[in-house]
């Protein structure tokens, strides 16, 4: 298990604030697109995260390398088309999480910098492992965010793809997602041997990391 040492913490509090900025944002931005003001209307559309940013679940990120960081309003009954224009508004979190990280892989593409998942000191992260984690942990946010349990942007993405009818009844489980999400976190944190969020989750966030990281030349 990683240490948490002062430059462990440091690094994982500037990228959760950078991840967590540019996904809320993401979400008004694309929301105003669609024809939706309300984030823009309440000063909340800007790369300020003091604008979004949910504070415990930001401390507790910085903790546990995860947790509900922001929230950025979002109404689809203003949209011009608001299944779709809320569908494409909270896909646009996830996705900024992923293009996010994709910017930050350029230098190790271009073999200017080599993958380092420990700071070389314990209190001044290094450049190497300060861009490592800037990938990895937006990966993580990329597929976190993606499951569906409520009240991740998943669940909300599949609310506004079903039907009216089938819509109607995910609103209804809302609750019941929540619940299976929490025992499958539970299941994983206990540690008898089932770990389905690492299957889930970590699995496929290692394999887009060594794709991130590997130079291309």
């Amino acid at each position: 298990m990683l240490s948490l040492t002062p430059s462990v913490l440091i690094e994982r509090a500037i990228v959760l604030l950078v991840g967590m900025t540019i996904h809320e944002f993401a979400h008004a931005y694309i929301a105003y697109r669609m024809g939706d003001p309300t984030a823009k209307e309440q000063g909340r559309m800007t790369l300020n995260p003091t604008a979004n940013i949910y504070w415990p679940g930001f401390l507790i990120g910085v903790l546990i390398g995860i947790g509900i960081l922001g929230s950025a309003p979002v109404n689809p009954s203003r949209m011009r088309n608001p299944r779709w224009g809320y569908f494409w508004a909270v896909l646009a979190g996830p996705v900024s999480n992923l293009l996010l990280a994709m910017v930050f892989a350029i230098p190790f593409w271009l073999g200017v910098l080599e993958p380092a998942f420990f700071p070389a000191s314990d209190f001044i992260p290094s450049v190497n492992s300060l861009f490592t984690q800037m990938i990895w942990l937006n990966i993580i946010l990329f597929i976190f965010n993606l499951l569906p349990f409520w009240p991740l942007d998943g669940w909300t993405i599949v609310l506004a793809a079903l039907p009216a009818r089938q819509a109607v009844w995910w609103e209804s489980q809302r609750q019941t997602t929540l619940i299976v999400g929490v025992a499958l976190l539970a299941l994983s944190w206990i540690n008898i041997g089932i770990d389905p969020l690492g299957w889930i989750i970590l699995e496929p966030s290692v394999f887009l990391l060594q794709l991130l990281t590997t130079p291309l030349f």
